[in-house]
């Protein structure tokens, strides 16, 4: 049996560890639990808007991918044809948190992103995001559906995939550099993760 060894990170850098999971077969239809939140498909979201729900969202679990692309790279992804992004609101018509459904690759779609923001995370919203993503992810022709989670996402997050029917197939370490470090994101980001190092000046 090989020891276990640790790998030393500086203070400025953050690891996770990825998991990715799969769906090969639509579940059994289901009744949509009931919500007070609905689904608004964002056609052509300006890249100003996009980031702004997309760190709502994500600076809890260090999101940061999108924050950091120009507004070119942003826009290939978010008005392309085979990407839908969502906006939930809630009754008053406000952004409480987004689902981002990716069919670039034939035969398969990615559950991108998904998510609410901070305030309503782990409220039991959860089963109704996910019968309206899975409904619309099965369209005709998919053969796959997919996501990843991480350590850094909700602890709960991967135990809500896979009672969802989502199978787990592979798993990676990821390292980058801490967001709120570089002044991606606020110092107080993400208090559940130690920051290690100062953040730089802006």
């Amino acid at each position: 049996m090989r020891s276990a060894c640790l790998t030393t990170l500086s203070g400025d850098q953050v690891a996770t560890i990825v998991t990715t999971l799969e769906m090969r077969r639509r579940p059994p239809l289901r009744p949509v639990p009931p919500s007070p939140f609905r689904l608004v498909r964002w056609e052509a979201p300006a890249p100003a808007r996009y980031r702004a729900l997309f760190e709502r969202v994500g600076a809890p679990w260090l999101w940061f991918s999108r924050l950091v692309m120009d507004d070119a790279a942003l826009v290939a992804i978010v008005h392309d044809p085979a990407v839908q992004v969502f906006a939930i609101t809630d009754p008053a018509g406000i952004e409480v948190g987004m689902l981002e459904l990716d069919f670039r690759h034939a035969g398969a779609c990615e559950l991108g992103y998904v998510g609410f923001v901070p305030e309503l995370a782990g409220k039991g919203h959860g089963a109704w995001l996910m019968a309206e993503a899975l409904m619309r992810a099965w369209r005709k022709g998919v053969e796959r559906v997919w996501v990843h989670t991480c350590t850094l996402d909700h602890p709960a997050a991967l135990g809500f995939y896979r009672r969802h029917g989502f199978v787990a197939i592979g798993r990676a370490i990821e390292t980058f550099p801490d967001p709120r470090v570089l002044g991606i994101l606020p110092a107080d980001a993400a208090p559940q993760i130690p920051l290690l190092a100062q953040p730089r000046a802006q």
